[in-house]
Parts: structure tokens; sequence; C-alpha cells
């Protein structure tokens, strides 16, 4: 029987989620709040609305089709958050194509359709599908159903995971190999940083070790956030089997979407130099690590 759950974007062609070429699909929600959160509009289960005031022309057709829309003494146009419920009927109506509905649900026969399409690429590349997120593992049913079809049609399966569920959930779901974000050791800054401390996540992190699970491990370099955490990462990885472990450098391109969804964003982060990931890369590989830039 089809499960339903919530996703909010696919990306076709993506060669960095995993072998090969791949689709990853997007899922809605998540259970951290990262201070560097480049997919912001992932956070949320609720469906949103994405506004492109480069694309607005004021026709008012929104406004008409709801009214939580309005334009502000001075002539912008905002939307009423707080009481939007994501129904989409001012994206049906917006001719200039300035809003963008984020976030739809569908069921796993549908979404296997969509996936099958590119079957030909996976074969032709040994790659699959990656369920990323926000958090596709907060999703375990719709999640293990879409892995088990995946099975069924011999297609790759990779999850991309900040590992903060039960464990429960990793042997319900059962992929094919996971993408693990391991964003810092120490519990009281892992806090401090997205919200929660990470001891499901590094518990869950050495059990996937242990039972042999192919992994690739990323590590976000974030200045003045994480990168303290190195050495503590060094020491830790120490004990873990990975494929690989990725070094991902903090970027900036998607903190334009924090306007278009009306979302405060918090304190401004700076992008790492090159001397600084060099820095990090070379500590990892002289304490018995190998990790390489992605």
């Amino acid at each position: 029987m089809a499960v339903i759950g919530r996703v909010f974007n696919i990306q076709r062609f993506s060669t960095h989620d995993g072998p090969g070429i791949r689709t990853t699909v997007f899922f809605k929600g998540c259970n951290l709040h990262c201070k560097w959160c480049h997919n912001p509009e992932s956070i949320s289960m609720k469906p949103q609305l994405e506004l492109n005031t480069d694309l607005c022309i004021g026709c008012g057709a929104c406004f008409h089709a709801c009214p939580f829309h309005m334009i502000d003494e001075s002539g912008a146009h905002i939307i009423d958050r707080y009481k939007c419920t994501g129904c989409g009927k001012c994206t049906d109506t917006c001719y200039a194509k300035a809003l963008t509905p984020v976030g739809k649900d569908t069921d796993t026969d549908e979404l296997m359709k969509d996936i099958l399409t590119d079957k030909m690429y996976f074969d032709l590349s040994n790659g699959g599908v990656t369920f990323s997120g926000g958090e596709c593992m907060i999703q375990p049913d719709f999640l293990s159903e879409l892995v088990a079809q995946c099975r069924k049609e011999g297609v790759h399966t990779a999850v991309d995971t900040a590992g903060n569920v039960p464990w429960s959930y990793f042997e319900k779901v059962d992929a094919d190999m996971y993408l693990y974000d391991l964003k810092a050791v120490d519990p009281t800054l892992h806090k401090k940083l997205v919200g929660v401390d990470n001891k499901l996540i590094l518990e869950n992190l050495k059990r996937l070790s242990d039972a042999g699970k192919r992994m690739w491990i990323r590590i976000p370099y974030v200045p003045d956030c994480n990168d303290g955490e190195i050495p503590a990462m060094a020491e830790f990885l120490r004990g873990i089997t990975a494929e690989k472990i990725e070094l991902l450098p903090y970027h900036r391109l998607g903190e334009g979407k924090y306007d278009s969804l009306g979302i405060e964003r918090g304190d401004a982060i700076r992008t790492p130099t090159d001397e600084e990931l060099d820095r990090a890369v070379e500590y990892f590989n002289a304490h018995g690590v190998n990790v390489i830039r992605q």
C-alpha cells in the first residue's frame, strides 16, 4: 500500500550526493536548527510560500485569491506568514510566477514513477537515488517504503541524514548507504549550534560503523562555529569506519531564501578561506583521518 509523505524538491543529475549520477529527493521537515542552514525551506514540515520580490509586478491577483497578502505603506508585497496555510491558491493566480509553493504531499507509488524515469542513468553510472532534506529520517514509514521499492527495482539508495533519530529508524529504513553529517563532537557546543545535543547522533554513527554499513561522512566547516572542533572530530573519527570523509565549506548561496520565505536570518557567517580549509584537512590527515575537500 502506498505511503504518503511530504517533499519539497527533486534534483536530477546530482554528482555530489553519493556515487554515480543520482536523483536527490528532498524531504520537508527537520529536527535540527543549524545556525548556517542553507536550505531554510526544509526546516518546517508545513507547506510554505516563496516570494520573489524581483518578479512580483504588483498585479494584485493574489490579494483577491487570499486575504493574507497585502501591500504595506512602503509599497512592498508582504504575506501574513502566521495565517498562511500554504494552500497554493495564490500561486495559481500569480501571472508573474513570483510566488512558488514549497512542500507538497505525495505517495510512494507516484514518487517511484518519477524516480524510475532516471533509471537508465543510474544503471550506466552505478548511481541511484539519494533521500535528503531537511531530515528524511523523521518520515521513517515513507522513507522505508521508498527504499524497499527501490530495492525491488534494482535502484541503489543513499540516505543523507544528521542521525538525530532513534536507532530503530535506521533498522526500519536499511538503505544501501548513508551520507552522515557530523557537525560537532562536544555536546554543549552542538546544542548551541543546532538546538539539540548529539548523544543520539554519535551513538548512531558508531552503530552504523560497527554494523559495516557503507557510509560517507560529511563535515560542514563553518568559521567561528565549529572550526575549533577539528581536533575532537579527528579523535572521534579514528574509531569510525567510513568509505569517505568530506569537509564541506560553508557557502552563502542559500541566504536569499530566508527573505523569500519571510524567515529572519541569524548572525552573518563568513565563508572559510582556502588556507583555513587546507589547515583543517592537513590536521585530519596528520592525525590518521583521511579527509578530502568537496
